[in-house]
């Protein structure tokens, strides 16, 4: 659920991240500026294909300097 949402919470009204997966992989808040970064722009590339692709690479070599632990 998102705090005072006044929506149920299967149809919240905004969008709630939260940081144990990626500090659980040993990301910093570095990175989690970077992920919120990528998240705004992808918002704000409204379905621009070039602009998502972009952002897919930037997100892959993130996630590739921070291996799931166990896998």
């Amino acid at each position: 659920m998102i705090p005072d949402d006044p929506n149920p919470p299967m149809r919240p009204s905004g969008l709630r991240l939260g940081t144990p997966a990626p500090t659980a992989r040993g990301m910093g808040t570095e990175d989690m500026a970077e992920i919120g970064t990528i998240i705004a722009e992808a918002l704000a590339a409204n379905g621009d294909r070039a602009i998502e692709e972009k952002l897919a690479a930037r997100t892959r070599v993130l996630t590739s300097r921070f291996p799931v632990p166990g896998l």
